[in-house]
């Protein structure tokens, strides 16, 4: 499994969905122990806040499979867990 950063995945929703406000939280370290953690304490579990004008007029599932989609190559790659906060 290879163990991804939050600057990763920040990057990849910069490029796909042209936030105008962006924030992603490396949560891993809360989950020791939990399904899904990696043993490193990073890379495994993600809050991601975002912001975006494709938003506009999607409801919040449409939202959120939008995100999904940005970061589907992570979650293939072995990330758990992304918490997603839409606005």
């Amino acid at each position: 499994m290879t163990l991804y950063t939050a600057a990763d995945l920040e990057a990849t929703l910069r490029e796909k969905l042209q936030p105008s406000a962006l924030e992603v939280i490396d949560e891993s370290a809360a989950h020791a122990g939990h399904a899904g953690a990696g043993t490193e304490g990073y890379g495994t579990h993600f809050r991601v806040r975002v912001a975006s004008p494709l938003f506009d007029g999607r409801s919040r599932v449409a939202r959120h499979r939008l995100v999904y989609d940005a970061l589907h190559f992570f979650i293939a790659e072995g990330v758990h867990a992304i918490a997603i906060e839409t606005r």
